[in-house]
């Protein structure tokens, strides 16, 4: 999914030619007439997330800085590009001591729009990466540091919320890679229980001979090799979340002390003489389906239905793709910033390429590629090249998951593929057509003929006003006269 950016102006003839170049950089674009319609829109619950504001700084009623000023007072953190077209010092320092990312001069061209789009929202993935370290480091993840946009997810959001305000024992399912680790964080951090520890555990790494010891503690003394007491992770978590990744792998010995210690509520250690008391809240993962486990009888049915009380599957990459754009935008900005490399963006076919493989490793796989893509590169724009994936990784079967026929990964995008990273100019026709009749048969009205020149010459040039209307042979004056004529017959 592109990058939703928000147009805010009063005049209905900038509004529409920012938004056609908003459009043809290959971002959405949401239109509103003031400030108040712009702070609703980013309020809105239930709209669109917005990745970056364009926001007309004189506007009737609430103004560009009533609006930053709104902004700022609301904690929204969303990129703002001001734009005016009076641009003296004064403006300039206010609106960015207000908040805002960068300042155009109407009429803005759409080579200085598109850098200043690109570096907002760069800029922008870099926050939200830094963000998110750091309430990861913090304990504090929450659903805002989850990055996705697909409908396929939202669903799983929502059931993941409501969880986080219970201590309702949540199993998550999920192909390695998805994030199940990251879901299980957000939940913990969003609960009550947010200010109490998260202890992870993969029990899958766990030697068999000592889960019963890591997971619930041993007293010293109470084998070969135990030196001193271990209290164990069940009573390192009391008061806060344990969570059991890979949990389909525990032995069946140790399920079995683990259903005793979540009917109870409590552990007994390796040697222990009484059980402790713990009050935890549980949340499990796997990557394989548990009930086949159950079905094959590798896992206990009573512990399956102790766990399996609120499931919770993540989808994999692949049936999810518009999420990949952003993805690569965080990953992009986060490891140049590690790796002090200067990287505009991805390119079109790249991103193209990158959006329809298969992804078997998931997010996992895919971070890994554009770091690997950031350090390689000897460019300032990362392109097929970087990513050798594209065209050799087999196709996978989004049900199975097992490896298929080869085919080839990569088709060959329409030029009309546009990447919200690289931003690139749409190519436009070699020339332009006029329909000189009606549908019925009829010659077409001069203004409605010139209204078509208009519109066409406004994108032949790109945008840039003053070689239109030298090629029309106009005055800049006349052809601004022109548009907002235009503009008024298509409002009545």
């Amino acid at each position: 999914m592109t990058a939703t950016i928000l147009i805010a102006d009063d005049d209905a003839v900038q509004r529409r030619l920012v938004e056609n170049m908003v459009r043809r950089c290959g971002y959405d674009a949401i239109v509103v007439e003031g400030g108040d319609a712009a702070i609703a829109a980013l309020t809105a619950s239930d709209g669109p997330v917005i990745d970056a504001l364009i926001l007309d700084l004189v506007m009737p009623g609430l103004d560009g800085m009533g609006v930053l000023a709104k902004i700022r007072e609301a904690g929204i953190s969303v990129p703002v590009v001001v734009q005016t077209a009076h641009g003296g010092i004064d403006n300039v320092v206010s609106a960015m001591r207000a908040g805002a990312h960068d300042f155009v001069i109407k009429p803005v061209g759409i080579e200085r729009l598109q850098v200043s789009l690109r570096n907002a929202l760069n800029a922008s993935a870099l926050k939200g990466e830094l963000r998110r370290v750091r309430h990861s480091r913090e304990g504090r993840l929450s659903f805002a540091d989850i990055i996705t946009r697909s409908e396929t997810m939202a669903n799983v959001m929502r059931v993941a919320r409501k969880a986080a305000s219970s201590s309702i024992p949540v199993l998550i399912e999920g192909e390695s890679g998805v994030g199940k680790e990251l879901f299980a964080r957000a939940i913990h951090g969003t609960g009550e229980r947010s200010a109490k520890p998260f202890v992870a555990v993969n029990c899958g790494a766990i030697p068999d001979n000592l889960v019963e010891s890591i997971l619930f503690g041993h007293e010293k003394g109470s084998f070969t090799g135990a030196t001193e007491r271990h209290t164990g992770k069940f009573v390192e978590a009391s008061g806060g979340t344990l969570f059991l990744d890979e949990v389909s792998e525990l032995p069946l010995t140790a399920q079995v002390k683990l259903l005793r210690a979540l009917q109870e509520g409590a552990v007994e250690a390796v040697g222990g003489r009484k059980p402790v008391k713990v009050d935890v809240r549980v949340i499990s993962a796997t990557n394989r389906r548990l009930l086949d486990r159950v079905k094959a009888g590798q896992f206990r049915e009573d512990l399956f239905y102790r766990l399996h009380v609120l499931p919770l599957t993540i989808p994999p990459l692949r049936t999810r793709r518009d999420d990949i754009p952003n993805l690569l935008r965080h990953f992009l900005a986060r490891f140049c910033a590690e790796e002090n490399r200067t990287i505009n963006g991805i390119s079109g076919e790249a991103m193209a390429g990158l959006s329809q493989l298969n992804w078997p490793g998931n997010i996992r796989q895919l971070e890994n590629a554009v770091y690997r893509a950031v350090v390689m590169s000897e460019g300032e724009q990362l392109g097929l090249p970087d990513f050798p994936l594209i065209g050799a990784q087999p196709a996978t079967d989004a049900e199975a998951n097992e490896p298929l026929i080869m085919e080839p990964m990569l088709r060959r995008p329409s030029p009309d593929v546009v990447s919200g990273n690289e931003i690139p100019i749409a190519p436009l026709p070699d020339a332009g057509s006029l329909a000189m009749l009606t549908y019925d048969g009829e010659i077409r009205p001069l203004e409605e003929l010139e209204a078509d020149i208009v519109r066409f010459a406004i994108s032949h040039y790109r945008g840039q006003m003053s070689e239109v209307a030298r090629r029309l042979k106009i005055g800049r004056s006349t052809l601004y006269r022109k548009l907002d004529d235009i503009a008024a017959k298509e409002e009545q």
